[in-house]
């Protein structure tokens, strides 16, 4: 049994396809659009993963993180990356990057002249955090912090209206020191920023790493080393670099998968109910070849009936709709890809945005356009499953006719 697709068995697919064009250009325009959407939509939606990502690690964390062992659960004061700037500097110098800076993090008690809430305290380089992070681009009144070792911190929308405190006025920091003492500050509001996460701008407050040091009596110790990198595709090499060349055993290199785990499955999910719609696109098309090629089985049964009298035989006639459906499909294919990459490409280039992200990008510091990302697999997987389907669909047509009676055939109208 042969599926041929040349020589008269394809000249006479080609010909049936044709015999009732609106019909057939109907279905056809089915599978170009939908394989011009899918194309779209799936590199319209790495584009969104991959800007998702990015927004998320350079908001606070970081590509790579150099922390010591189990810290990212446990986050104790005493689990501490020694000589952190240091280790910072020679990073930089390992990768060739600059986007890298040290951090270390403690917990207080911040007090106003009328209130008192419990914060995070992160130590940060004034000259290098900027370059990891998009919170100093947030801020929004005052400055961000500019010297080393001032006694000078910046705080969220959020803790600054629950201390009623603004820019100039003053904070007490209480808590306990790195070798057991009672750590304790009057720091000054430089900056006030606004994340949009309701969490760090209530709870974030950076200071200095110098002043950092000297008020939990850290010493020249840290909590991490924070890495951006730029793009997601070298963080691997990168990691492999860290842990080769420069972090000891007393020191673990995490990439972001392990410090945003959530991040991932957050996307997970989102691919899931994306293929549940893209096969529900997929399962629509599927029944509409379906019910073409029924109907023109069914509009053939005299002339499938007399081809039957002449001796072919039924598994040629199926091969035959199978051919039909092929060509239909390859066709739809080829012109859906073709289409959808011309748009995707243009998108790539140009961008993307939804209504009211311009000013939502403005105010949180992001990106304002999507850019699709276009990849062979977002060229082929949608177009291909529509090729699949359509296959699958002309299954049942074509077995029908097996089920023809010669003589009820040949009396058909």
């Amino acid at each position: 049994m042969k599926l041929a697709i040349v020589g008269p068995s394809a000249k006479m697919a080609w010909r049936n396809l044709w015999r009732h064009s609106r019909r057939t250009w109907l279905t056809l325009g089915a599978m170009i659009f939908s394989n011009v959407l899918l194309v779209f939509m799936i590199a319209l939606q790495a584009g969104s993963y991959s800007m998702m990502i990015e927004n998320s690690l350079r908001a606070y964390s970081g590509h790579i993180q150099i922390q010591a062992p189990h810290y990212q659960q446990e986050q104790k004061l005493r689990q501490v990356v020694p000589s952190a700037i240091a280790l910072a500097q020679q990073s930089r110098t390992l990768l060739n990057n600059e986007n890298i800076a040290a951090r270390a993090v403690g917990f207080a008690m911040a007090s106003s002249e009328e209130r008192t809430f419990g914060i995070q305290v992160t130590g940060v380089e004034p000259r290098y955090e900027p370059l990891v992070s998009t919170i100093p681009g947030l801020v929004n009144k005052g400055r961000y912090l500019d010297k080393v070792d001032a006694q000078e911190i910046v705080i969220g929308s959020v803790l600054a209206r629950n201390l009623k405190v603004a820019v100039g006025s003053e904070i007490t920091l209480l808590g306990g020191g790195y070798d057991g003492s009672i750590a304790a500050a009057i720091v000054t509001v430089v900056g006030i920023f606004e994340s949009g996460v309701t969490e760090l701008d209530r709870s974030l407050a950076q200071i200095p790493l110098v002043a950092f040091q000297q008020t939990f009596a850290m010493g020249s110790n840290g909590h991490m080393v924070v890495v951006s990198a730029p793009n997601l595709d070298v963080v691997p090499q990168w990691k492999t670099e860290l842990q080769q060349n420069l972090v000891d055993k007393n020191l673990e290199v995490l990439d972001w998968n392990e410090l945003q785990p959530g991040l991932r499955q957050a996307i997970q999910a989102d691919m899931s109910s994306a293929a549940f719609m893209y096969l529900v696109l997929v399962l629509l098309v599927a029944f509409s070849v379906m019910n073409t090629q029924l109907m023109s089985v069914l509009e053939r049964t005299r002339e499938f009936g007399i081809m039957m009298a002449l001796g072919l035989k039924p598994s040629r006639l199926s091969w035959l709709v199978i051919n039909e459906t092929s060509m239909l499909a390859g066709l739809g294919f080829c012109i859906g890809v073709f289409f959808g990459f011309l748009l995707t490409l243009y998108l790539s280039y140009t961008g993307f945005s939804y209504p009211g992200m311009e000013e939502m990008a403005s105010k949180f510091n992001m990106p304002v356009r999507i850019y699709p990302s276009l990849s062979l697999l977002s060229l082929s997987l949608g177009p291909g499953f529509v090729f699949l389907g359509s296959i699958l669909a002309a299954v049942y047509p074509a077995l029908r006719i097996h089920r023809i009676h010669l003589v009820s055939a040949m009396r058909a109208v």
